[in-house]
C-alpha cells in the first residue's frame, strides 16, 4: 500500500481537515444550512502579477453531481485578483470539499505557472518536461498537464501520458551508458539504436565519462542521430554556455550541422535566457514540477441574497474581464463591466456544462500570454 489518499475518499469529501467535519456536524444539530455564494481567489484586486489558472477538470469532477451551480474561468486563463471560481448552493452541499478543492487549484495553477514563464522565456526552443520524479507518483499527470497547457512541447512520465491521451518523450538515461561500461559508449549508443523503435529520436546521452565535445562527436559517427544531450552536473560543468557553443561547434566542423543539441539538469529561466541562442531544446524538471502553490482561498460572499465577507475579503458576488489593453478587471457582479468576461458556466445544477481539451487550453494561454505581457520582465 502507498501513502496515497483514494479518489473514493476525495470524491466523498473525506479528503478534507477535520473542522469541515465539525461545522457540518452543528450546522446539522442546529439545523441551519443557508443559500450561498463562495468564491474562491488569490488576490482581492490585480497586483499585476498574472498566474496561469489550471486545475479546473479535476475541481469539476470534485464538484459535480450535487446540486450546485458553478461558474470558473476556463483552463489556461491567466487572472490577476478576483474570483477563478465561484460557488452557488446550500453551503453544506459543497462544505466539506473545500480542502481538496483548492488542492486541485493551487497545486496544478502554481505548476503551469512555472512553466509559463520558461515557455515565455525561450519562445523558439523545444521545452519538455522532466520534473515528475521530483514529486509524488499520483502528481505526475498534473505536473505533465500544467506543462503542456504552458506550452511545453513534451514530457517524460508514461502513466502521465496514458492518462492524458499523450505519449511520453525521452530516450536514454546515464545508467543505459554505465551498464555498459567505461569506454563502450559506442556499444550503449548502437544498442539503443538497434533496439528501440523507428518513431524515437536518436538522441545519445553525451557526458557520461569523457569531455562532452569527444562524446558527441563519437556519438555522431556510431549512429544516425538526431540529436545529443548534454546533462552534465552542475559540480564539474564550469561555463555550461561556453561547453554549449564548443559542442555546437564542433558538430558543425565536422559536417553534422542537422543534429540538433539539447541540454538539461537544473534548468530554470535564467538558463534559458543564456542558453536558448545556443540549444535546439530543453529539459526542465524542478521548476515546474517543484513550484509553489498558488495560495488560493475559498471565502462565503453572499448569504441568501445578501453581501457578507469576513474582514480582509470582499463582500458580494463579482465577474472579472479582461480589458482590450489587456488588464484583468474585478466588479460587483451587479456592475456591467467593461472587456470580456472571464467566469464562464462549469456546473448546472450538479451537471458539468464544459468540455476539457488541453490543446485548447495551450492555445488560451498562449494567446493571453501575448495579450497582458506575462514574463514581459523575465
Amino acid at each position: 500500500m502507498f501513502d496515497i489518499v483514494p479518489p473514493s475518499a476525495i470524491r466523498e469529501g473525506r479528503a478534507t481537515d477535520a473542522y469541515f467535519d465539525r461545522t457540518l456536524t452543528t450546522l446539522t444539530d442546529a439545523d441551519v444550512d443557508p443559500h450561498v455564494v463562495a468564491e474562491v481567489t488569490a488576490d482581492q484586486f490585480p497586483t499585476g502579477n498574472f498566474e496561469l489558472f489550471t486545475g479546473v477538470e479535476d475541481a469539476a469532477e470534485l464538484l459535480s453531481d450535487r446540486p450546485i451551480d458553478v461558474d470558473a474561468l476556463p483552463e489556461g486563463q491567466l487572472f490577476d485578483g478576483g474570483p477563478v471560481m465561484r460557488i452557488e448552493g446550500r453551503y453544506t452541499e459543497f462544505a466539506r470539499l473545500e480542502t481538496a478543492l483548492l488542492g486541485f487549484l493551487s497545486h496544478a495553477s502554481g505548476i503551469a505557472t512555472n512553466a509559463l514563464h520558461a515557455r515565455r522565456v525561450a519562445p523558439d526552443s523545444q521545452l519538455l518536461s522532466f520534473g515528475a520524479r521530483h514529486v509524488h507518483p499520483s502528481m505526475a499527470a498534473v505536473v505533465e498537464r500544467g506543462a503542456l497547457v504552458a506550452g511545453f512541447d513534451g514530457f517524460s512520465h508514461v502513466a502521465a501520458g496514458e492518462l492524458l491521451g499523450k505519449e511520453a518523450s525521452g530516450t536514454m538515461p546515464h545508467a543505459l551508458v554505465l551498464c555498459f561500461g567505461a569506454g563502450e559508449q559506442e556499444a550503449a549508443w548502437t544498442a539503443f539504436d538497434s533496439a528501440v523503435g523507428e518513431d524515437v529520436p536518436r538522441i545519445a546521452l553525451c557526458d557520461t565519462f569523457s569531455d562532452e565535445t569527444d562524446e558527441v562527436l563519437r556519438a555522431a559517427e556510431a549512429i544516425d542521430l538526431d540529436g545529443v544531450r548534454i546533462d552534465t552536473p552542475s559540480s564539474r560543468r564550469g561555463d555550461f554556455r561556453h561547453i554549449a557553443r564548443e559542442v555546437r561547434w564542433r558538430l558543425d566542423a565536422d559536417g553534422f550541422e542537422d543534429v540538433d543539441l539539447f541540454l538539461s539538469g537544473g534548468i530554470e529561466p535564467t538558463d534559458l535566457r543564456a542558453l536558448r541562442d545556443v540549444a535546439d531544446g530543453f529539459g526542465v524538471g524542478g521548476y515546474v514540477s517543484n513550484a509553489d502553490p498558488i495560495d488560493f482561498a475559498l471565502d462565503i460572499v453572499e448569504i441568501d441574497g445578501e453581501p457578507i465577507a469576513k474582514r480582509g475579503k470582499l463582500s458580494g458576488e463579482k465577474d472579472v474581464y479582461r480589458t482590450e489593453e489587456g488588464g484583468h478587471r474585478v466588479r460587483p457582479a451587479s456592475d456591467s463591466g467593461t472587456g470580456e468576461p472571464l467566469l464562464e458556466p462549469l456546473i448546472r445544477d450538479g451537471e458539468i456544462v464544459r468540455e476539457f481539451d488541453i490543446d485548447e487550453a495551450t492555445e488560451r494561454a498562449l494567446a493571453d500570454a501575448e495579450r497582458v505581457g506575462f514574463g514581459t520582465g523575465d
